[in-house]
């Protein structure tokens, strides 16, 4: 497997990154563990978990994916022979199991969530901290345009850099990046970490895939020219990419096991017409749905790691292997070209 250095840390980690929100909701501890036993069999070294996993989110099951890695951790010794990455949840968006809803990206939030996540991950060193989205408003989530109308107070970048400055320098933390994030908030947190001399971010993890490629509208050139590496997440659209949903709409999967306000920018009839049309192109060229999207999605040069997701080994064996598949110069004319037509109906 291929490594990369991420941003301008000196984080080497694996050009595939295993995702485990469904570790503690979808997964047992048990099944938890065999992934990650396989991820680095496979030559995955990068790991990426938050604070408010597994998804779907509920009380009753927060923080368990970070406490099956800790028990993994734990039994495996394997902790020197990965990159860590968790998140800290931003203001509640309706979790308010998590610190009473008093999520703001502050001193106090942000040390009371890697405290917490330092205990369950059974680790006294955190090597990718990240910011689960914004404190300010900001299109994101499905939020296509910036709309004003929706300001709210909120904690300003050069104060949540102060903490995370902080954190590195008491060794909690390696590195900080931050998701869910738009040009502006990366071109802030460049300029306030030399306003005060502090370190920079170095991942922004978006969800990048056939049916959003927001990031190459301006995100692409910002995190080129700054050295913020991209952390591709929802490959997969929400298994909307993987063909399931074409051939049987009622698959089990997260969007027919969870409300369907969760993910409402999956369920868009715009993205089940272009994840047919990808669908057919796929078999049309001897590939299968997951094939292709992966394969597309890990041959991008601004993808630093691609953060793909499992429920069996089956799954994550295909994952990995689409990284060998080599997709020709007609085919990816063939993929813009949906793309000309279908353009990020999943953004």
């Amino acid at each position: 497997m291929q490594q990369t250095a991420l941003g301008n840390s000196q984080l080497q980690v694996s050009k595939i990154c295993l995702g485990t929100m469904t570790f503690g909701e979808q997964n047992t501890e048990a099944e938890a563990h065999t992934q990650l036993d396989y991820a680095l069999e496979r030559g995955i070294n990068f790991i990426d978990t938050a604070e408010m996993y597994p998804v779907m989110p509920r009380a009753e099951t927060q923080g368990k994916t970070e406490q099956y890695i800790g028990s993994w951790l734990k039994k495996s010794g394997k902790r020197g022979d990965i990159i860590l990455a968790t998140k800290v949840a931003g203001p509640s968006r309706g979790m308010n199991w998590i610190r009473n809803g008093q999520n703001d990206l502050n001193a106090e939030n942000i040390r009371r969530a890697v405290e917490a996540s330092l205990q369950r991950l059974q680790t006294d060193y955190i090597d990718l901290y990240q910011l689960h989205w914004p404190s300010r408003n900001a299109p994101i989530f499905g939020q296509k345009q910036f709309d004003p109308a929706l300001e709210r107070p909120c904690t300003a970048i050069e104060d949540t850099l102060a903490v995370l400055s902080a954190l590195v320098k008491e060794g909690k933390i390696r590195h900080f990046g931050v998701s869910n994030e738009t040009s502006w908030g990366v071109s802030e947190f460049i300029k306030q970490a030399e306003i005060h001399d502090a370190p920079r971010i170095v991942s922004i993890q978006n969800a990048y895939h056939l049916m959003n490629r927001a990031f190459e509208q301006g995100l692409d050139e910002t995190c080129f020219r700054e050295n913020v590496g991209l952390l591709a997440y929802s490959p997969l659209a929400f298994g909307q990419l993987s063909g399931k949903y074409i051939d049987d709409a009622n698959a089990s999967g997260r969007l027919t096991l969870f409300p369907p306000t969760w993910s409402p920018r999956y369920l868009r009839p715009s993205v089940f017409e272009a994840s047919k049309r990808y669908t057919e192109l796929a078999r049309q060229h001897g590939l299968t749905p997951t094939q292709l999207a992966l394969a597309w999605c890990y041959s991008r040069y601004f993808v630093a790691s691609t953060i793909i997701g499992a429920t069996n080994l089956n799954q994550l064996k295909e994952n990995i292997d689409a990284f060998d598949i080599h997709l020709s110069e007609e085919l990816l004319q063939s993929i813009d070209a949906i793309h000309q037509t279908a353009n990020n109906p999943a953004q």
